[in-house]
């Protein structure tokens, strides 16, 4: 059973130090889950990691909600971030080039879509809304040999 970790980010900044904790962290063929209701934070979170990965705060990281996937050559491997919102399920994963990208990092928004097609040995981030308007909750499980760095 993996082990949950919860981990109260009180604004902005906070969610960032986690997101560039868990960049350090990632190498070729990891798969981070991020769920959460709209507005919980996915894309923000997603955007800083991929800008701490690529060493570049200023990294353009548009929202895939319309593209469904965007791509990034990061320094150690490509990563991908879904947002699978508007697909109905596995079965269109395969043209959008699903089975390539798990050869590097994916960043999954909305990751019940994928099905079977879940990664088992996967990261979940669930973030939920704080009490403060930039204030989020995180919930972390899996990756059990590194969710003590992770969580630190």
């Amino acid at each position: 059973m993996p082990r949950t970790v919860t981990i109260d980010l009180p604004d902005l900044a906070a969610t960032h130090a986690l997101a560039a904790r868990l960049a350090a962290l990632l190498r070729p063929g990891d798969a981070v889950l991020l769920e959460g209701a709209l507005g919980a934070g996915k894309s923000e979170f997603a955007r800083a990691v991929l800008r701490s990965a690529s060493g570049d705060p200023a990294l353009e990281v548009p929202s895939p909600t319309f593209t469904l996937v965007q791509s990034y050559d990061l320094p150690a491997c490509a990563a991908h971030h879904f947002d699978l919102y508007r697909l109905d399920g596995p079965a269109g994963l395969a043209e959008l080039g699903w089975d390539e990208a798990r050869e590097g990092i994916v960043l999954v928004e909305w990751p019940e879509r994928l099905g079977g097609l879940a990664p088992a040995d996967a990261l979940r981030v669930a973030l939920a809304q704080g009490d403060a308007e930039d204030a989020r909750r995180a919930t972390l499980s899996g990756w059990d040999a590194r969710m003590r760095a992770l969580a630190a």
